[in-house]
């Protein structure tokens, strides 16, 4: 045999032993014999690189090179399901499925919902080409090399049936951290005072979202699969699918079953409640769907969901244990939390030792003591929090719990505003966690959008004394934070990440600031109102109070933030920097008072504008975003697939629909307008997309998604939703 022969004949073996390790739980072979194959094939293919093969077993262990991540469009959509958290609803699904189905006999597949993140896996050929992240629903990161560090994704299919795979593809999952794996990371990041992941579903995020495969190989992750779309499917059935699935070396769900009536489905939910505890990985419910896809394509979705499929939440798990002592935390706004510190117990298969606490009123409606027994859930399986106290078992020396007076991180007495549930530290530009809660708010996603840096970093710097406040963020420079000198390329890309914020608009600045109780949607109606940074920093009480939405405890803390001297030191160095203390012309030009007075609900899918884009167009000409139509609501702007529910109850309500077409000349033509008609029962819904009641194919999506032509667009499945 030659050594290019060996290559392939261990490449095979391997793939193999890896399958019945860590998809069947049953190895033949010892973990020495395994490294031995491992080790000899890692040789072999270094004397012979001509044999290179993205998907041979080695390539598992992953690489310490940083890696950037790239958007991928999803050729199906990832939508959500509807959730449900009583049976009686499940109960309500199930005959609305009876009766849209006009009776006709279906079965419903039930899965086990498991709490990770979610990936969309494309093969062609039987080889893995593309691991994808969820994402937003129509963008996802590629995460191919991580993906392939998960010793229970196949890289290469089996054919242990004579039902082939088709030649492409895809099959959607979640990639998970067993609760062994979670509690072993946990405690030794806490040995290294490290912070701690909250719940597997997090540390599994990001983990896989790591720039460093090799980090990614080390947490072993593991993913079960759910869903398999693309054309030529082996069977009708989705059930029958995942077990043809099954045999091609993917790991599916040893829970999952078929029902035949609702009573098989609530004896399933009650089986799965209970024995879900004894489970490696974390699940947080139940996923019930119609096992036909025939069925399937005739439910048809609403704009958000499939009809043929939901949720079931499974109900908080609680346990009982002692309130040790009341600590306090400070954030970045000055709000101090209450947090309880208790005897550690085991809850939804993580240990439970904190829990907040939330404000004083909190405390005295439960009349908290110390040494109290409590009750303590975790709020979606993620959260702890005290839900009750065990009163008749109060043990007789415990002593009320009593509320600070002064904050314990600098010592200034707090203050509570009128209205606010909080006490405030009012120290902010001298208390270290507000400082830092600031910085970390400035450099966030909605805020600059620095993504080269965190919290650890901020931390960091804070603590060696490189930044003080946000604009100590502008005088970093390369050699401050290149450490040894290995890590040039790095830090370059954090001072230019920096830099680049002098880009981002004048909405997104006035935000960033972290002014106390000033969220996003204010921050852009004050930037929309006042325009300039000095406008806004020199408005009087009444000026402010003149925005709508901006009460008086929001306008004096708008003022106070102004008045700091230290906040307008901050201020002039943003400005010498070269931030945006202005809207820009285009925005200016683009902002008209023609929806003045208007709120509008947005539904449905649409080809020009995505509906973020939709809301922002609509608050610059003067309109108010709301989520639920009402008698008060003008009129929906509605794109193709609008629910059947808001369609109804537009036409009870009397309330107009605007089509995008519509919508888009209201606005270029504002002279023209005419307020828009009350809806009327269609009578071809072909003509008005928004009155359809069942969505478009996925052979044909429209969103706001930007389109591959060279791609064929002929898949037959309706598969496009996501498990969470």
């Amino acid at each position: 045999m030659t050594e290019q022969e060996r290559i392939l004949q261990l490449r095979k073996e391997l793939h193999e032993h890896n399958h019945r390790y860590y998809v069947l739980n049953q190895p033949v072979i010892s973990d020495q014999d395994f490294d031995f194959l491992m080790h000899e094939l890692q040789e072999l293919e270094a004397l012979h690189p001509e044999m290179d093969d993205p998907n041979s077993p080695t390539q598992r262990v992953g690489s310490d090179l940083n890696q950037e991540f790239q958007q991928v469009t999803h050729r199906y959509p990832m939508l959500s399901l509807a959730n449900t958290y009583n049976e009686q609803e499940v109960a309500e699904w199930y005959a609305s499925v009876k009766k849209l189905l006009a009776g006709e006999p279906f079965e419903v597949c039930c899965e086990l919902k498991y709490d990770g993140l979610s990936i969309s896996l494309t093969y062609e050929q039987g080889k893995l080409i593309q691991g994808v992240t969820r994402g937003d629903g129509v963008h996802g990161d590629d995460v191919t090399a991580n993906v392939k560090t998960i010793r229970s994704i196949p890289l290469i299919l089996q054919q242990q049936t004579d039902i082939p795979y088709p030649d492409s593809f895809e099959i959607r999952g979640e990639i998970l951290m067993p609760w062994g794996v979670f509690q072993r990371l946990n405690e030794e990041r806490e040995e290294m005072g490290e912070q701690l992941f909250a719940n597997p579903r997090n540390a599994a995020s990001g983990t896989l979202k790591s720039q460093k495969s090799e980090l990614v190989a080390s947490r072993q992750l593991d993913a079960y699969l759910y869903y398999l779309l693309g054309e030529q499917l082996p069977a009708e059935g989705h059930y029958e699918n995942l077990e043809v699935a099954r045999s091609w070396g993917f790991k599916i769900s040893e829970g999952m079953r078929k029902a035949a009536t609702l009573d098989d489905i609530f004896d399933y939910i009650h089986f799965w409640d209970k024995e879900r505890k004894n489970l490696p990985v974390a699940t947080d419910g139940i996923v019930l769907k119609v096992n036909s896809l025939r069925q399937q394509r005739a439910l048809g979705f609403t704009a958000k969901s499939p009809r043929w499929a939901i949720a079931y939440k499974f109900k908080a798990e609680r346990a009982r244990t002692r309130l040790n002592e009341v600590t306090y935390q400070v954030g970045r706004t000055g709000a101090v939390t209450p947090v309880a510190n208790m005897e550690p117990v085991l809850l939804a298969g993580t240990t439970v030792k904190r829990a907040t606490l939330n404000n004083e009123d909190f405390i005295r409606s439960f009349d908290l003591h110390i040494g109290d027994y409590v009750f303590v859930e975790k709020g979606g399986e993620i959260i702890p929090k005290i839900v009750g106290v065990d009163v008749e078992n109060r043990p007789t020396d415990t002593l009320p719990v009593r509320f600070i007076s002064h904050c314990p991180i600098c010592g200034t007495q707090l203050v509570r505003y009128e209205g606010e549930a909080a006490y405030y530290c009012p120290n902010d530009a001298g208390c270290p966690p507000q400082i830092k809660g600031r910085i970390e708010h400035f450099i966030a996603r909605k805020a600059m959008n620095i993504e080269s840096l965190g919290p650890e970093t901020v931390d960091d710097w804070f603590s060696r004394g490189l930044i003080h406040n946000i604009a100590d963020l502008y005088d970093i420079r390369v050699e401050q934070i290149n450490g040894d000198g290995s890590r040039e390329k790095s830090a370059q890309k954090v001072v230019k990440g920096i830099r680049d914020t002098v880009n981002v608009p004048f909405e997104r600045v006035v935000f960033a600031l972290g002014i106390r109780f000033i969220g996003e949607t204010s921050a852009k109606l004050l930037a929309r109102h006042f325009k300039t940074m000095d406008a806004l920093a020199n408005a009087s009480l009444d000026e402010l109070q003149q925005v709508e939405g901006i009460g008086e405890v929001m306008a004096k803390s708008v003022m106070a933030y102004f008045n700091n001297e230290e906040n307008k030191r901050i201020l002039d160095r943003l400005k010498e920097v070269g931030l945006q203390m202005a809207l820009s012309d285009e925005q200016r030009q683009g902002i008209s008072n023609t929806l003045e007075g208007k709120s509008i609900v947005i539904s449905g899918v649409f080809s020009q504008h995505s509906r973020d884009e939709y809301k922002a167009i609509i608050e610059q000409h003067g309109g108010k975003n709301v989520g639920s139509i009402s008698a008060k609501t003008s009129f929906i702007l509605a794109g193709e697939n609008m629910g059947p529910s808001k369609l109804q109850k537009a036409q009870k309500l009397n309330i107009p629909i605007v089509n995008e077409e519509e919508f888009l000349k209201m606005l270029s033509n504002p002279s023209e307008n005419t307020e828009p008609s009350a809806p009327s029962t269609p009578t071809d819904s072909s003509k008005n997309p928004a009155f359809s009641e069942v969505p478009a194919s996925p052979d044909t999506p429209k969103s706001s998604a930007p389109s591959n032509s060279s791609e064929p667009s002929t898949p037959v499945q309706l598969s496009l939703f996501d498990d969470l």
